[in-house]
């Protein structure tokens, strides 16, 4: 990415409720992408409570990854509620962290909190996959990495959702979405 190249793209127009409601953004993306280091760099600088979506699958959806079984839709809707329940319980504002892979599971989401902002990273399936053969610690294996970018519906122009290359450095992609949310939640 060139020095001249705005990280961040997709701004919509904010909406009387955006404006309304506590500033709630998922940081969303396929394994790998950076939101958890996003999603903290975020919620920091827009003086905002950040929530590891990780943190909230139960036991069984951890040791089904670890063990390179993709989650199924049925997998998926108890951790989803445990975060549509975060966001719901925000009334400061919240920044979390959930892939939310498809539409119909960001609008589960934004059926808890109306107004709610989506940060779509995405990166290309090397860069992507690089990250993950170097990360250590977490549960989730490289050999996921294509199942997530098969399941990824990205999302459309009404979603009220930004979206970053995150072939740019955090702090770029970071201070791009501040000003543009701080923009358009003023």
């Amino acid at each position: 990415m060139s020095s001249t190249a705005a990280p961040v793209s997709g701004l919509t127009e904010p909406t009387a409720v955006l404006q309304s409601q506590p500033l709630r953004i998922v940081v969303m993306g396929v394994s790998g992408c950076g939101k958890t280091t996003i999603g903290h760099a975020l919620a920091a600088s827009l003086g905002l409570r950040y929530v590891e979506g990780d943190a909230l699958h139960p036991p069984a959806n951890v040791q089904r990854m670890a063990a390179g079984l993709a989650l199924s839709d049925a997998d998926r809707q108890g951790w989803l509620e445990a975060i549509a329940a975060q966001l719901a319980q925000a009334d400061g504002g919240v920044v979390v962290s959930c892939s939310a892979l498809r539409r119909r599971y960001r609008e589960l989401l934004r059926a808890a909190a109306p107004g709610l902002w989506l940060v779509h990273l995405h990166g290309t399936p090397a860069l992507l996959a690089q990250r993950l053969r170097g990360r250590q610690g977490h549960y989730m294996p490289a050999s996921l990495l294509q199942s997530q970018l098969d399941t990824l519906e990205s999302p459309a122009p009404d979603e009220h959702a930004l979206s970053a290359d995150v072939g740019a450095p955090p702090q770029e992609i970071v201070a791009a979405l501040c000003h543009q949310l701080q923009a358009a939640h003023a």
